[in-house]
This record gives C-alpha cells, sequence and structure tokens, in this order.
C-alpha cells in the first residue's frame, strides 16, 4: 500500500496536469523543473511529492486506464 496524497498536493497536481499537460511527462526531474516555472512552494520536500504524483497522473492519462468505480446495487429489494 502506498501513502496517501493530503487534498493539497491532489488539488494542485490535478490543477496543473488540466493546465500545462503538454509540457509534463513521466519523468519525475521534468516535472520538478516544470513545477518550479508554474507554481510558488517554498517546501522542497512537498514539491517533490507533487512531481512524483504529477508523473504518476500524467502516466495513467497516457496508458488510458479508467478509475476503478463502484457499481451500486438496487437494494429496495431487501428492504
Amino acid at each position: 500500500m502506498g501513502r496517501i496524497k493530503t487534498v493539497l498536493v491532489k488539488r494542485v497536481t490535478k490543477q496543473l496536469v488540466k493546465d500545462h499537460l503538454e509540457e509534463l511527462s513521466e519523468d519525475y526531474t521534468q516535472n520538478k523543473e516544470v513545477l518550479k516555472k508554474y507554481v510558488d512552494i517554498k517546501s522542497p520536500k512537498i514539491r517533490n511529492v507533487i512531481a512524483g504524483y504529477t508523473a504518476r497522473l500524467v502516466k495513467q492519462s497516457k496508458s488510458g486506464k479508467e478509475k476503478r468505480s463502484i457499481n451500486k446495487e438496487d437494494l429496495s429489494k431487501f428492504y
């Protein structure tokens, strides 16, 4: 199991991927450089986490994998 990302990391990363997908890649170090250009983050640790999560999201978007979804059942027949 992996680490859980905070809301700040997820929000910033998703906005960055949405706005600058063409500049981002699956490469962690290249994503760090793009982050420095567009986002002002003082903490190196947070910047590294965002760069890694960005690489993961870009890789997922290129592979075309869909997110897992939960099928909802009609439970009215049981009540």
